[in-house]
């Protein structure tokens, strides 16, 4: 019997797909090329995103985040079997030996697409996936630390794009950087809120577990402000060239959602509240991420 065949239970196409959170790992992908088209120069934004550098841009972004997010279900296994037990490697449809080798050319796929482009991306790459795994092993226990691991690993896809056309100098991928940094913190204190039992099983010092609950929520939604502080940040700096329309309107909307996002935090109660909540926090970085794409489609 092979690997992956090998597990206590009998496992579906859906817990393979699953184990790597398509949603997310699309979101990691599409947010290199949201990179690369909001850095390009007026006028080939298009052409830019019809390119081989996109293609393999998204296929690095998806892959690392992919081989990232079976890790967290390895590491994780003794957690989530108090937290989320119906979860495919904690339940044993799909063993730890299956979900490592399953791993593995997610990696090798992300850093070899990533090489193609150039050198420093693969660079890039590299120090993704490292801070991925790290995280996973080890930098989960560190609390806020940890937190700001996973939140810098959704910036990161943005200045990669960037990077990826040549483009060192600050422009609007940066902004969207820092937007998403704030915004996947405040989601990551808000997601310790619900984790707290297992969380404790691995001694992870997360911000619930270390101050309280109450002082979690705070933390969550002051950060979800200034998310939304940090969206005005492309209208100030004077960026957005003739996108400046559409992402007035379109930010209005993801702002929203973080406003919403946290008076409903500080109102939450229950541990699946939080849970509830941080899926929405994610539909808010989506829109967010199309907001910038459109205004840097449109400048």
């Amino acid at each position: 019997m092979s690997a992956l065949e090998h597990s206590k239970g009998k496992s579906s196409v859906k817990d393979w797909l699953f184990l790597i959170r398509p949603a997310n790992s699309i979101m990691v992908g599409l947010a290199v090329i949201v990179g690369i088209a909001v850095s390009s120069l007026p006028g080939h934004q298009f052409s830019n995103l019809e390119s081989w550098t996109s293609l393999l841009g998204f296929i690095t972004g998806f892959s690392i985040s992919a081989f990232s997010m079976v890790t967290n279900d390895v590491y994780d296994y003794a957690v989530d079997r108090v937290n989320q037990p119906t979860k495919s490697v904690a339940s044993g449809r799909i063993s730890l030996r299956a979900a490592k080798l399953y791993s593995i050319p997610f990696l090798v796929i992300g850093l070899a697409s990533s090489s193609l482009i150039g050198s420093l991306n693969l660079g890039i790459a590299v120090i993704f996936a490292f801070i991925g795994w790290y995280y996973n092993y080890h930098g989960k226990k560190l609390g806020l630390g940890g937190n700001s691991l996973v939140a810098l690993s959704l910036a990161i896809p943005y200045i990669f794009g960037s990077i990826a056309l040549g483009n060192y100098a600050v422009n609007l991928a940066y902004l969207l950087a820092l937007t998403s940094f704030i915004a996947g913190l405040g989601r990551e204190v808000l997601k310790g809120i619900s984790d707290i039992a297992g969380d404790k099983i691995r001694n992870i010092k997360s911000i619930a577990i270390s101050y309280g609950v109450e002082k979690a929520k705070v933390a969550a939604a002051v950060l979800f402000i200034l998310a939304v502080v940090s969206s005005s940040f492309p209208i100030l700096a004077g960026v957005l060239g003739k996108g400046l329309l559409v992402y007035s309107v379109l930010v209005l909307i993801t702002d929203g959602v973080f406003c919403y996002l946290a008076a409903e935090t500080l109102r939450s109660k229950l541990e699946s509240d939080s849970r509830r909540l941080k899926k929405i926090a994610l539909g808010g970085m989506m829109l967010g991420l199309m907001a910038y794409l459109v205004a840097g489609l449109s400048a």
